[in-house]
């Protein structure tokens, strides 16, 4: 069978390749085309876009490529028409993937199916009736989805956490050997901290700045950056310090072989506790005090991280909008380091995490759903 698979991000880029491993498995026939990234074309078929020209983040940057934004729909829409797949399988990317979804619908038979649920619980609750409308099948990778649109009167199938999937793979393959890490990126011997700031320019710079500040307070340990795909070690030059190294292509190794970290809100942070680091949870944003007050009004969850999310507490301290200062970030930080007053807490909480979360088997069980389904079985 033919599958057109549309991912707008780096997490949507690794979770969509995942995918279609499994989908490759239950379908010796499968064919691909995609809008993704690089690890999706290691698995095979024909990419159209690389989301790296996708992603846009925040009002004023989306406005600027309003008409890039509009040419990438209208190149997805006719491709799909061109190519008609059997099905097309959206992966979070919401603002995207939904319009694109109403207009296969409206002039195509095509079934649609959207793996990684929009986080329309958070906000935007209004889009269950596009959801409702266009969305043949929804498969959810977050267990407090499955309430959520129960009260919506839409069924839903939760398959599994990709990440959980992700980390545990890496970790039966890729045994810690902290030598061989440390010469391979020219490293020290001092503890490692990870910094994850973020996929997008805009973020990584709102961010990076910040954590700086904190990091030399603490010149015990080695601060490492996660370099995103597409970004060059040149933009994070302009805001880290000289001595602090970037790795690129490692994340989880980085995590496997860090103390704590920093983290922006994200797939990042779920990932960073299944590796058992503990983390503080980092999000500033421009008119941070706005931010907040209109939070509470907009937001319709109490928490950001997705590790609090699922386990429905405060497990990871998270600094948001005008609560992301370097002052703030430092308290936490000094908190969640070995011998902190609330590492063992956090650690704990990462436990449960994993036992709501379930076993790993996400991306085999959303394939079997898929191919089955399209079957008729």
């Amino acid at each position: 069978m033919k599958y057109y698979l549309i991912a707008g991000e780096a997490s949507g880029d690794l979770h969509a390749s995942n995918l279609m491993r499994s989908l490759k498995k239950q379908d010796t026939d499968a064919e691909f085309r995609f809008f993704g990234g690089d690890l999706m074309q290691s698995v095979g078929g024909t990419l159209v876009k690389h989301y790296r020209d996708m992603a846009y983040m925040g009002f004023i940057p989306v406005l600027l490529h309003l008409r890039t934004i509009f040419r990438n729909m209208d190149l997805c829409k006719s491709d799909i028409l061109e190519w008609k797949p059997d099905v097309l399988i959206l992966i979070d990317y919401p603002g995207f993937n939904l319009k694109i979804a109403e207009y296969v619908k409206k002039h195509t038979d095509i079934p649609v199916y959207y793996y990684i649920s929009p986080k329309i619980w958070a906000w935007k609750e209004y889009r269950i009736k596009n959801i409702k409308r266009d969305i043949d099948k929804m498969l959810s990778i977050l267990p407090f989805e499955i309430e959520f649109y129960r009260k919506h009167d839409y069924p839903i199938s939760y398959v599994g956490n990709p990440s959980v999937d992700s980390v545990t793979e890496y970790l039966v393959n890729h045994p810690a050997d902290r030598n061989a890490f440390l010469k391979d990126n020219g490293l020290t011997d001092k503890p490692i901290v990870a910094i994850l700031a973020g996929s997008r320019k805009q973020e990584i710079k709102d961010n990076l700045t910040r954590m700086m500040e904190v990091t030399r307070s603490f010149p015990d340990y080695q601060f490492v950056v996660a370099g995103a795909p597409g970004i060059s070690k040149e933009y994070y030059a302009q805001y880290i310090d000289s001595g602090t190294n970037i790795v690129y292509s490692q994340t989880y190794r980085l995590l496997q072989h860090s103390v704590a970290a920093m983290v922006t809100s994200g797939t990042a942070t779920l990932e960073t506790a299944l590796f058992g680091v503990p983390q503080v949870v980092c999000y500033y944003m421009s008119a941070g005090k706005l931010v907040s007050f209109l939070r509470k009004f907009l937001l319709k969850v109490k928490y950001i991280s997705l590790v609090n999310l699922i386990t429905g507490e405060e497990t990871v301290k998270e600094l948001v909008a005008d609560g992301m200062t370097a002052s703030n970030l430092k308290h936490e930080f000094a908190a969640i380091l070995p011998e902190g007053t609330k590492r063992e807490r956090m650690l704990k909480g990462y436990s449960d995490l994993k036992r709501i979360l379930g076993n790993p088997g996400a991306s085999e069980k959303a394939a079997e759903i898929i191919v089955r389904s399209l079957k008729g079985e």
